[in-house]
């Protein structure tokens, strides 16, 4: 990170900003010395961040993204700005395809310096699933309305704190035998902070990074059998692991309270990796950081007697 940011002193935007990915960016941004203004259904989840914050410098607005007038309120004064808008239910073509466009003519109108809308990979606008293809349309509306925007495409992403990790690693803790959804599917997940960083350094050089697509992905593609089988030795677990079936996976997906939808079982078999020669972290100045570099530590609650009991149950599984 810079020692001097031209982010220094700017009003920054972040729609969605109160979301898991939104904490790490905001993060990244306040470290810059940079005002930032969370735009949020929910904007009081952020409360934990007002300590990292100067005073003056963090701002929470209430803001339905659908609404053009709460979009036009939150972009008020801003110089830059961040949607990481995006979710599995509701309207997700109105949430990701068309409320992106109206941030980005309101913020083309209003002259903001530079606009960083954050897609997913997998964005198909044939797909079959109602979140590709509003991720789809949210790009291209982007594209036409500010066409120096900084598109990104992150992999699944993980941290310590995440729903995906911590989803099986709770899942793996309890019980002895688990079914795995999709395991020959392929998955390039990404560190949270270095998709925070892609962000910020989107935003602060427009002129070099203004009007591409990036696919953020980590260095190393693992199937969801590896990493089941990776948490479970981080946690110093023997657990077995039943491969699914794609028509039973798919069955489970479709019955009601479940924790996996249709539209994620759907994104889940076709596999999240990064297209080959896409532009990515390293085109940014970003070196990617991998799983293991943290997933020894983030299991210590997991495991049989937590830190107490961390070193003898790794050493009998290595030994196991």
């Amino acid at each position: 990170m810079p020692t001097s940011s031209p982010l220094s002193g700017q009003l920054v935007t972040i729609f969605g900003g109160t979301g898991y990915i939104g904490n790490y960016v905001a993060q990244a941004l306040l470290a810059r010395g940079a005002r930032v203004r969370l735009a949020s259904r929910s904007p009081y989840k952020a409360q934990d961040l007002k300590p990292l914050a100067n005073l003056g410098q963090l701002q929470m607005m209430p803001c339905d993204i659908t609404k053009e007038e709460h979009v036009a309120a939150a972009l008020d004064g801003a110089s830059h700005v961040v949607n990481l808008v995006g979710a599995f239910e509701g309207d997700l073509v109105k949430l990701m395809g068309e409320a992106p466009g109206t941030i980005a003519r309101l913020s083309a109108a209003g002259g903001v310096k530079a606009l960083v809308h954050v897609s997913a990979i997998g964005a198909d606008a044939s797909s079959s699933t109602d979140y590709a293809r509003g991720k789809a349309l949210g790009e291209e509306r982007v594209a036409a309305a500010f066409p120096t925007a900084t598109i990104l495409r992150p992999s699944i992403v993980f941290g310590k704190d995440d729903n995906f990790l911590n989803l099986f690693g709770g899942m793996i803790e309890l019980f002895p035998v688990l079914p795995v959804f999709g395991p020959q599917a392929k998955l390039q997940l990404v560190y949270a902070d270095d998709v925070a960083e892609a962000v910020a350094v989107a935003l602060e050089h427009p002129d070099r990074h203004g009007g591409k697509t990036f696919e953020l992905g980590g260095p190393e593609q693992l199937t969801m059998m590896e990493i089941h089988q990776r948490i479970a030795a981080a946690q110093g677990r023997k657990r077995t692991f039943l491969a699914m079936p794609d028509g039973l996976s798919a069955t489970f997906a479709a019955l009601p309270g479940t924790p996996m939808s249709r539209d994620q079982w759907a994104l889940l078999k076709a596999g999240n990796t990064v297209a080959e020669g896409a532009p990515g972290l390293a085109d940014l100045g970003i070196e990617a950081r991998p799983l293991g570099l943290f997933l020894d530590k983030w299991m210590l609650r997991y495991r049989k007697h937590g830190r107490f009991g961390a070193a003898n149950e790794r050493a009998k599984t290595r030994k196991g």
